[in-house]
């Protein structure tokens, strides 16, 4: 019975002390206090060491230092997330790349993708290309205005052959209404808006919101 009750105990107390304190954290406070209580009951016929007391008096100074550190670099982060918000509300308008004019093939499947034409369209072609550069898919491109167009891409090259998944590129070269040539390629539009959603920041490339961090340049 004995066993039983400090076993019960044991566990009430582990419980209790997990529930106060439950990262094992000893704040500035708890180890002023601790300090404090083991003066108070210390053996008067035998007080504490003095090199002893000014070893814990520099923790706590240590302890303390960095707690505020810590404050300090949380205001700094919440500042630099301020920061990046307002920097993101600046880009509308300008053009954004995500860094690679890549699509994803699944395996028997078609995909689909939008490129951005900054000028009107009077005749051209995209072109889908595989990782070795090979082009494997021309799509013609009819006159039409500038602007975000979309296409939808049933996976097969031009020979009508369903092609393995992968990464895919596309890129598109055509003559503007002033037969002057140009170029286009998926991955790279204009940011038309920016979404603030909690702590995230998304923007919005055609018809879709990205996430500020998949951004790899403004211009």
């Amino acid at each position: 019975m004995t066993t039983d009750t400090v076993s019960s105990t044991t566990t009430s107390t582990t419980s209790d002390y997990t529930a106060t304190n439950p990262n094992a954290e000893l704040d500035k406070d708890a180890f002023l206090m601790l300090l404090l209580t083991e003066l108070q009951y210390q053996d008067p016929t035998d007080p504490m060491d003095s090199d002893k007391m000014l070893t814990q008096t520099s923790q706590l100074a240590t302890l303390e230092t960095q707690e505020n550190t810590n404050a300090v670099m949380e205001q700094l982060a919440n500042q630099l997330e301020s920061t990046m918000n307002m920097y993101s509300l600046s880009a509308i308008g300008k053009m954004a790349s995500v860094g690679s004019n890549a699509i994803v093939l699944e395996e028997d499947s078609s995909t689909s993708f939008e490129v951005y034409f900054e000028k009107a369209i009077k005749s051209g072609n995209l072109y889908i290309k595989d990782v070795n550069g090979n082009t494997v898919r021309t799509v013609p491109l009819e006159a039409s205005d500038a602007g975000i167009h979309a296409f939808e891409w049933d996976g097969t090259d031009d020979s009508g052959n369903q092609l393995s998944a992968g990464y895919y590129s596309v890129t598109a070269e055509y003559l503007d209404t002033d037969l002057n040539q140009q170029t286009a390629q998926f991955g790279v539009y204009p940011v038309e808006s920016v979404r603030m959603d909690g702590t995230d920041t998304y923007v919005k490339l055609g018809s879709s919101y990205v996430p500020l961090e998949y951004i790899v340049e403004f211009y």
